[in-house]
């Protein structure tokens, strides 16, 4: 239960070697339960304390040695226990045996300090004569601290149960007394497998017995007239100055001190810090509480809802918990708004939603208090990081025909606001939105606009870019006719996100409107909005050096006008610029932290879901990229914001044209496309646009694949939106090329130029991305070009299609492929070699690969170099490390023969050939094999 000191049992074990070793006397101090008895035990276990040496004395239990055994010749290890239950006489006799301690003898003697009789005097006030060659030595045992409180917990309780928050709440509750802890685990345990770790279980256990016994007998040991201080201490529940427990026991200064004194002196209430006075053991409160009977308690309530009132800062959430104790529900209510509206303030949204919606979620509740209750509780959700609890409250809440129709208006735009960005559930929170912007319109023009401003917010699939601007000609309106600063900004923010999405003109004079130095917190926080807004459409457009700018200057709004959504959403933004400028060194574990950050609300973790899903697709690491690009179950994609949405489809697209799954990737082609087109934002169709044309294209659907080519240029028009332009070159490439493979041997001339015009449009498309930048597209549309080129070089074109276009057969693969006379080829060849070595760079295990591959099948045999297959010996060839590192990704043989142009038999012998020289066992092995090859 608790370790000694190691200098201790060293100090015993040289007392007991020997017959010129001195003797050691150790007085152990501990609390009831802190593990006095138990160290006894580790003492008697000291191996150099022969079996009949030891000797045990229990006080309190009668009988016990005579001073005489004290001077016994033979080395004696006195194990005293509890001497604080010692009477005079034995006190008397024990003083007798410590003084005659010998050579080679010790003794421990344990003690609770707040029960002996005499403060810091053991052993009793008579004064001890300690010989001078005794060795004195003193051991105060401390409570456990939160470490060591999860250690007990995960062995009570496993894994599972071990749970930041129940460890914390035990340590709290126990105060880290190892005996309550250890009972307590059990209690918690008789809830297994129910229990799930939360604070309010650990509550909900209740108090061991054996600590109610204790702190009863000692309450009950107070004197009557002495006792309500000690009930007091309970109905405050954590430490209280002296004035204040004698302002709530009603006993008034002079009786309470004196009382206090006395619940001291009896160990009933310990002294905590300085002038602070409570439970030793926070948990004992509950053990006297529960024994007092219902009116004592009210009154006790009572008073101490009016201390607390007294205290500065005030805590709202006590005083209230107090008055409702009392039966006071109307000073209850009240101190409730003023506990939620002084958490608002000061930005603790969390703890207002916590405390309004367990109010809120009790019946009876009269109608008035229910009105001003729960727009404090939806305003707060909106603002902070909502509870789902949060929205089923306000859903029954709205359903109350006896709210004023303002109230209900309000607490409906909210709830529509909280469905739409924080519950990913945007058709229905669009539908509550235009009901509220109906219920508010005559009543309160302010809120009306404040919908209709939510209702210009482009992003949720299902109505078009059209609707949204109809909205904001009304949301303008509304803003301007309700004379709000607050207002107008907040629809100045929405628009600012509608203009810059589509790429208008206009959209960047609309971000210097925003009034980024005003004094009013609710402008600054629209504001911080608005810059977000701004940085996420500008990321999307392909801005990314601007969009960073804005990004750093609303993450800082947002931090200091408090606004935690609007910053968390910002960390989004931050995650896919990263991934699209290439800033990939531990980008996966800043993906994985938010997502677990946010693992109650992971909708506003989308952004990190799809990142991640990214890096997986690039990795090779295709399994982990289909659990996070479906938001790992948490949620629908269909749910997903538009261009999110549209990033997501368009890395399963390619997903699944490299397992070669044409038929389906060609199905969530057109699905995906049909959600862009009917929003009508074309930027947001640059991360599926080159992977749902080669979809259409390689299905065969030729005439469709031409159509989203003509209406991704037509729906771009001459906006200003780089990103989407680099896309849809790159589209009209992948169209070209695929429509050069297709035309056959038929037109062998045909064929040739159609493939160099296609690597001159992927050439164009890997400068414009070069110029953004974006490194990993460069690479791919780069790949691409060098692809082209040396198919249109190359005699004997291929047959096969690869997971990034046209590549040859595995049997064309394996044979060296023949090389011009000309030197034409021999520039594309090094800038696919650099190209590899960029996707490597990366951490694009998959994509340098298959680069690598398509580079090797082409290259001219290097001059030098003797006949036949080089000899690795027990080293990896270059082909085998390939495949050896994208079979520890994740891929299937058949998956590395497509990416490789190989054959899957090829692949079975080259891992075969891996596991061998690194010595693995699995191709699990084989990856902490390579992890270890220098």
């Amino acid at each position: 239960m608790i370790t000694t000191c190691g200098s201790v049992l060293r100090s015993f074990a040289r007392a007991l070697t020997g017959p010129r070793a001195e003797p050691v006397l150790m007085f152990v101090e501990g609390a009831a339960g802190e593990g006095k008895s138990h160290l006894l035990q580790e003492l008697a276990d000291l191996p150099d304390a022969p079996e009949p040496a030891r000797r045990w004395w229990r006080c309190g239990a009668g009988g016990g040695p005579s001073e005489q055994d004290g001077h016994r010749p033979e080395a004696t290890l006195w194990l005293v226990d509890d001497v604080h239950r010692a009477d005079e006489d034995e006190l008397r006799r024990l003083r007798g045996v410590l003084e005659g301690l010998g050579p080679g003898s010790a003794a421990a003697v344990t003690y609770r300090p707040e029960e002996i009789e005499v403060p810091g005097l053991p052993l009793g006030g008579t004064p001890m004569t300690y010989p001078g060659r005794l060795t004195v030595l003193t051991n105060r045992l401390a409570p456990w601290d939160e470490e060591r409180v999860r250690r007990a917990t995960e062995e009570a309780l496993g894994g599972s149960g071990c749970t930041a928050e129940a460890v914390t709440r035990l340590h709290e509750r126990t105060g880290g007394v190892p005996r309550v802890v250890v009972d307590l685990l059990a209690m918690v345990r008789e809830q297994w497998p129910a229990f799930t770790g939360t604070a309010a279980e650990v509550d909900a256990a209740g108090v061991p017995p054996r600590l109610a016994e204790l702190v009863l007998s000692r309450t009950h040991a107070v004197p009557p007239e002495h006792r309500p201080v000690v009930w007091a201490a309970a109905v405050l529940d954590g430490p209280a100055g002296r004035d204040e427990l004698a302002a709530v026991s009603g006993l008034g200064a002079g009786t309470g001190t004196g009382a206090l004194l006395g619940a001291l002196e009896g160990a009933a209430l310990a002294e905590l810090g300085e002038g602070r006075y409570g439970f030793a053991v926070p948990l004992a409160a509950s053990a006297v509480r529960a024994t007092l009977p219902g009116p004592v308690r009210q009154d006790l309530h009572r008073r101490a809802a009016n201390v607390l009132s007294r205290r500065q800062p005030v805590d709202w959430a006590a005083v209230a918990g107090h008055h409702r104790a009392a039966g006071e529900g109307h000073r209850w209510l009240r101190a409730v708004e003023r506990a939620a509206e002084s958490a608002e303030a000061s930005g603790r949204h969390e703890q207002a939603i916590t405390l309004l919606e367990r109010t809120l979620a009790l019946p009876g509740l009269p109608p008035q208090a229910r009105a001003r209750l729960a727009p404090l509780l939806a305003r707060n959700a909106v603002t902070g990081l909502r509870s789902d609890q949060t929205v089923e409250v306000l859903a029954q809440i709205v359903q109350d025909a006896a709210l004023p129709p303002a109230v209900r208006g309000e607490l409906r735009l909210d709830l529509g606001l909280m469905l739409c960005n924080q519950m990913g559930r945007s058709h229905e929170g669009w539908q509550v939105l235009e009901v509220a912007a109906g219920e508010l319109r005559d009543v309160r023009s302010v809120l009306a606009a404040r919908a209709m401003a939510a209702l210009v917010t482009p992003y949720w699939p299902g109505v078009s870019v059209d609707v949204h601007r109809g909205w904001l000609i009304q949301a303008v309106a509304a803003a301007d006719d309700s004379g709000d600063a607050a207002m107008r900004t907040a629809v100045l923010a929405n628009h600012v996100g509608l203009a810059m999405s589509c790429a208008d003109p206009e959209a960047w004079e609309l971000v210097e409107q925003l009034p980024v130095q005003s004094t009013d917190p609710a402008c600054l926080r629209q504001a911080a909005r608005g810059l977000c807004n701004a940085a996420d459409s500008a990321v999307w457009l392909g801005f990314y050096e601007r969009g960073a700018g804005l990004l750093a200057a609303g993450r800082d709004l947002s931090a200091r006008s408090g606004a935690p959504y609007t910053e968390h959403s910002a960390m989004g933004t931050r995650l896919l610029q990263q991934w699209w400028t290439g800033r990939w060194l531990g980008l996966d574990k800043r993906c994985e932290d938010f997502v677990a950050a946010t693992a109650d609300m992971p909708f506003i973790a989308s952004d990190a879901y799809v990142v991640r899903g990214l890096l997986a697709v690039a990795q090779g690491d295709w399994g982990e990229a289909r659990s996070w690009l479906s938001q790992q179950g948490t949620f629908g994609t269909e749910k997903l914001p538009v261009p999110l949405g549209a990033a997501a489809a368009g890395a399963v697209i390619r997903l699944a044209l490299a397992r070669q799954e044409v038929t389906a990737a060609a199905e969530h082609a057109r699905a995906a496309w049909k959600v862009v087109a009917d929003k009508g934002v074309w930027p947001w169709a640059a991360e599926l646009a080159p992977w749902a044309v080669e979809a259409l294209a390689r299905a065969g659907d030729g005439a469709g694949a031409h159509t989203m080519v003509r209406n991704f240029a037509q729906g771009l028009g001459r906006r200003d939106a780089p990103a989407a332009r680099a896309a849809l070159v790159w589209s009209r490439a992948v169209l070209t090329e695929t429509e050069a493979e297709a035309s056959g041997e038929a037109s062998a001339e045909g064929r040739r130029s159609g493939l160099l015009e296609a690597a001159a449009l992927y050439g164009e498309a890997a400068a414009a991305y070069g110029e953004l930048p974006r490194p990993y597209s460069q690479a791919l549309t780069t790949e691409g070009a060098a692809r082209c080129a040396i198919a249109a070089d190359t005699e004997g074109a291929p047959d096969d299609e690869g997971a990034s276009g046209p590549v040859p057969d595995a049997e064309a693969a394996s044979r060296p492929a023949p090389v011009p006379e000309e030197d034409a080829i021999l520039p594309v060849l090094a800038e696919l070699e650099s190209c590899a070595q960029r996707f490597t760079d990366l951490g694009a295990v998959w994509d340098a690969a298959r680069a690598r591959a398509l580079l090797r099948t082409r290259q001219p045999v290097r001059k030098g170099r003797p006949p036949g297959r080089p000899s690795h010996a027990d080293q990896l060839s270059p082909r085998e490390e390939e495949v050896a590192q994208l079979a520890v990704s994740g891929l299937t043989n058949r998956e590395i023969a497509a990416t490789l142009h190989l054959s899957p038999r090829t692949v079975e012998q080259h891992i075969a050939g891996a596991m061998r020289k690194t010595g693995a066992l699995s191709r699990r092995d084989l990856a902490h094999r390579l992890d270890a090859t220098p």
